[in-house]
């Protein structure tokens, strides 16, 4: 079998790192992988070895007639058993059109749950044959769209365990954050961006830190929201209280130092920081959005509360601090649980599972 796989992403997370988990996966099960990305991207040099060819060209977005050319005379020249799109950007529409032209098996993965409207989800997606979303709330999305039900095929987005090599060691995190040494550290791992819901959780800072002054929020990410961000700090008077991290390439060794993990989405495909926290065994709040239910289970592996609503935010916060046997009995709960459910080999399983079934009815 030999898969031409199509992402668009140019960092080494989220998605794109669930593609090189795939693609590393396949390739342990003989399956022969080709790789179409963006020049100079992360995933291209890190998936090198379990690809038997990529094909870096540059993309520029989804209008970039450069894409659709290049990726055309790829799959033309490869005649692929199936294309399988794994990103946005262009590469979910270029994807399905060359396959159609080309007459190859086509697959699409859905990693946002933001509404589509009927007739673009039905133009989109009858140029695949099957859609695999990385949690059932985007499957619910897509068959609110329209779409038919046996089309779409939940896989969830899986972490690799074997990756982490967890240890706590909160001397070093107070070292390098800056933290007291009574500190009660609380994460948040998103992209500083609206939808990711950090003005939420400054809204219900002060609330928190009126019970329980030692409380420390640290922002884990970057984006294009950091300066408003900063700005609503000062103007909440909280400078000496929110850390602004930054991109991070050793959660590993931040998760198993902090309290809880808080993520407050409007709007969230699923979150893979939501499945690393868990694998380190740290409880989470989240919104009760998207596909955050499916890892943060409501009262076992953490809480869940409505989306923007900063008061009920505070309230669950503060249930946690207040009562630290249950936050570590929700942390081992979630342990358990990434690790039985959200594992590279169910998903790789998953993957495999819907290309058998392309090639067997076709």
């Amino acid at each position: 079998m030999h898969v031409l796989h199509v992402e668009s992403g140019a960092n080494l997370y989220g998605g794109a790192l669930q593609v090189l988990y795939l693609l590393k996966g396949l390739d342990k099960l003989g399956v022969r992988n080709t790789l179409f990305c963006p020049s100079g991207s992360a995933i291209a040099e890190a998936s090198r070895e379990f690809c038997t060819e990529i094909i870096a060209k540059p993309i520029a977005g989804e209008l970039d007639p450069r894409f659709a050319l290049e990726l055309f005379k790829a799959a033309r020249r490869l005649k692929p058993d199936i294309i399988h799109a794994h990103s946005r950007r262009g590469a979910d529409i270029w994807s399905g059109v060359t396959a159609r032209l080309l007459g190859i098996k086509a697959v699409v993965t859905r990693r946002v749950d933001n509404p589509e409207r009927p007739l673009a989800a039905s133009l989109k997606y009858a140029m695949y044959h099957k859609i695999i979303t990385i949690s059932e709330g985007i499957r619910r999305v897509m068959l609110e769209a329209g779409l038919e039900p046996e089309k779409i095929i939940c896989v969830r987005s899986a972490i690799e365990p074997k990756r982490y090599n967890f240890s706590h060691d909160r001397n070093w995190l107070n070292r390098t954050f800056g933290l007291d040494e009574n500190a009660i550290p609380i994460g948040t791992i998103a992209q500083l961006i609206e939808r990711k819901g950090h003005k939420a959780l400054l809204k219900a800072a002060p609330d928190v830190l009126k019970a329980f002054p030692s409380v420390r929020f640290l922002f884990f990410g970057k984006g294009r929201l950091q300066t408003e961000l900063e700005q609503l700090v000062a103007t909440l008077g909280l400078e000496d209280k929110v850390v602004f991290a930054g991109f991070r390439n050793d959660l590993s060794r931040i998760l198993p130092c902090l309290y809880m993990v808080v993520h407050p989405a409007m709007i969230e495909g699923l979150g893979v920081s939501l499945i690393e926290a868990s694998l380190a065994g740290v409880p989470v709040i989240a919104s009760d959005a998207g596909g955050m239910p499916e890892i943060v289970r409501h009262g076992q592996t953490g809480l869940l509360v409505p989306p923007g609503n900063s008061q009920e935010l505070a309230k669950a916060i503060k249930l946690l601090i207040s009562t630290p046997s249950m936050a570590k009995q929700m942390g081992e709960h979630a342990k358990k649980l990434a690790l039985e459910e959200f594992n590279t080999e169910k998903m790789v399983g998953g993957n495999l599972s819907v290309y058998n079934q392309l090639l067997i009815f076709s």
